[in-house]
């Protein structure tokens, strides 16, 4: 039963275990999933922005894949870049929510410098299917100088509303260490692009550092940013403290509006013309233009503005609005200047944070302007460039891993209950058997009971019984042949070993196993027990194959002894025969004893202590009443 129990474990585990599953353990799976959603908490967030904006650049449709196209980005002079990040365009799907759309299937992206028009494959990548994804692609790539960089597309993906193919992006980042060095370059292209009646596609946008997300990150706390009261626009003042080389500025716009949908077109607080100036005196006597800078059209605003800049040297930088914001609808009168975020990137850090910030306005600000440099936005902490779109590709992969090891943790948590079901159904079926097994062996028990009883009874009557009665007539002899002292002598031996046989046989009625001396010789016994019981009787003994019944196992042999023995017992008792023939024969499969007399016979079944001798040696007894008379007794005994 035990070795039943567990081949239905080990069945029900192998039929249970998933075909592929992870070879991780449950506690391994749980604990590695636990690390990424740690991991995952401190990581950026794909919150997408609303309102107007530029999308990105695309090509014109195509009934094949393999059409191809290219794309280069000049960056001036060399640079030693390092890694690349594509963008996709996002596409709201209305049933599976924002995806990625028409991002292109197999590209390669080559280098080369101004010298080297051939260049170099520093990265390439293929999909088996459609990237659906909405995070970027990073790249990271061995350092390479470049003068340009061109991403060759080799097999395109089908555009998500007409099923054509197309090629399209939203921002092409190429850096070197933390700067975008890609931003705002001048950009060529291999292909005819579409007309464009909305304004949000064109190459320019593929380099304007404008992406479909929000800066929203795991850390730090909310900032509101600073933003003037209605109808002024004060210059903003930053004092850095001390001269740094001034090689990039970000501005991060304010948050627009928590509203859905939004109150602002996304141009909230940002002058339809402004110029940014640096200086190394305080009045400005000695201000040199950084930026100068025009918003044409919706699409030239965004989240976040970026520009790289020739590396100027200054302390003090201001911003000032040159033509308020009056072009998308909003009135002079209700026009401000604001801003989330300003950062004045030197050496790829930015040296704006913490500094001193203050506006020339005799008014009291709508919000403060120390908040310009905190280096907060309305989601908390800001980060590079390059470090922000790492956190999210890696929010991406770390996603992905997540959901595998969910499903992994499905089919063993399901293995789990199958085993635990399989578990539950064997503990009731171990119970329920083993209730069963108890029953057996108390009924087992009494049955052994009611044969070593009824083999004890059996053993007193076909032992004692036949030695007592043979006592008796003995006795009979004897007292006939008081005046014959030599038979009287004989008689008187033979009463002797009678007692001493039939007090050994009491002693040992209960076990005749342990007799010592009883059917050690089966055929001498039966020889002796004939001349015994019929000594006043005629009969013909015949036994063949003699040794076959000495090579009988010794309780085979004691109860066919016995049952011989009480065999003769009811002849002489009851028969009243004048002739007994007996016959024992058997081979390697049987044995078999004929008993057949003439005497009186008898009426019906074979007697009772015959059929329980037979029982207890599992053995064939049958009786017959010839015609003639007399009657035969038969028994079968397999060996």
């Amino acid at each position: 039963m035990i070795r039943v129990l567990f081949c239905i474990i080990f069945v029900s585990c192998c039929l249970s275990a998933p075909a592929q599953a992870d070879e991780r353990s449950i506690s391994d799976l749980e604990a590695r999933k636990e690390a990424i959603n740690l991991e995952l908490s401190g990581l950026a967030y794909p919150s997408l922005r609303g309102g107007v904006g530029a999308i990105g650049f695309h090509s014109r449709p195509f009934l094949q894949d393999d059409e191809p196209l290219w794309i280069e980005i000049d960056l001036g002079q060399g640079r030693l870049i390092d890694e690349i990040a594509l963008v996709p365009v996002l596409w709201r799907d209305m049933e599976a929510g924002f995806r990625a759309n028409a991002f292109p299937a197999a590209f390669r992206v080559r280098a080369g410098t101004l010298e080297d028009q051939e260049g170099v494959v520093v990265a390439e990548y293929e999909a088996e299917d459609t990237l659906k994804s909405i995070y970027p692609l990073v790249l990271p790539i061995e350092a390479t100088k470049a003068s340009w960089v061109r991403l060759e597309v080799t097999r395109m993906s089908k555009r998500v509303h007409d099923e054509r193919y197309v090629f399209q992006l939203a921002e092409i980042m190429v850096f070197s260490g933390l700067q975008n060095v890609a931003l705002r370059r001048p950009v060529k292209f291999s292909f005819q692009r579409p007309r464009d009646p909305s304004g949000a596609w064109a190459s320019r946008f593929l380099v304007d550092g404008s992406v479909p997300y929000l800066m929203d990150t795991a850390s730090g706390h909310q900032s509101l940013g600073y933003l003037s009261g209605f109808g002024e626009s004060p210059d903003i003042y930053i004092d850095l403290g001390a001269a740094y080389p001034i090689s990039g500025i970000r501005l991060h716009a304010v948050h627009q509006s928590n509203h859905v949908p939004q109150a602002y077109f996304g141009d909230l607080g940002i002058p339809r013309h402004m110029r940014i100036e640096g200086a190394n005196q305080a009045d400005f006597s000695d201000a040199m233009v950084l930026l100068d800078y025009r918003v044409k059209r919706i699409s030239d605003t965004g989240p976040i503005m970026m520009w790289n800049l020739p590396e100027t040297n200054c302390r003090f930088v201001r911003l000032v609005t040159v033509e308020k914001n009056v072009s998308f609808g909003v009135s002079e009168r209700l026009s401000r200047i604001g801003f989330s975020e300003i950062e004045l990137i030197s050496s790829g850090q930015n040296a704006a944070l913490g500094k001193k910030t203050w506006v020339d306005s005799s008014l009291e600000a709508y919000r403060s302007p120390e908040q310009l440099t905190d280096g907060l936005n309305a989601y908390g902490a800001i980060l590079p460039t390059r470090r922000w779109m790492e956190e999210l590709a890696l929010r991406n992969d770390l996603e992905l891993e997540l959901k595998h090891l969910e499903a992994a943790l499905n089919l063993k948590y399901m293995r789990q209950k199958v085993i635990l079901s399989w578990m539950r159904w064997i503990v009731a079926l171990a119970l329920v058997g083993s209730g069963f097994v108890i029953l057996y062996s108390r009924l087992q028990a009494i049955r052994k009971e009611a044969i070593i009883r009824e083999r004890i009874a059996a053993n007193l009557h076909d032992e004692l019984g036949a030695n007592l009665h043979s006592i008796g007539i003995l006795s009979d002899l004897a007292r006939e042949s008081i005046a014959t002292p030599e038979p009287l002598d004989d008689i008187l031996q033979k009463i002797r070993g009678l007692t001493e046989r039939t007090g050994a046989a009491a002693r040992y009625c209960s076990n005749m196993l342990g007799a010592k001396g009883i059917c050690d010789d089966l055929v001498d016994d039966i020889k002796r027990e004939a001349r015994r019981l019929l000594v006043d009787i005629p009969h013909e003994l015949t036994i063949e194959n003699e040794q076959i019944f000495n090579d009988l196992k010794r309780r085979k042999r004691i109860d066919l002894y016995l049952f011989f023995k009480e065999s003769l017992v009811n002849v002489v008792r009851h028969a009243k025969a004048t002739s007994v023939q007996i016959r024992f024969s058997g081979n390697k499969k049987e044995v078999t004893l004929i008993v057949a007399d003439n005497g009186c016979g008898f009426t019906g079944d074979l007697p009772r202590s015959l059929r329980r001798r037979a029982r207890l040696m599992r053995a064939r007894a049958s009786v017959e009443h010839p015609d003639a008379g007399g009657t035969v007794i038969y028994l079968k005994l397999k060996v």
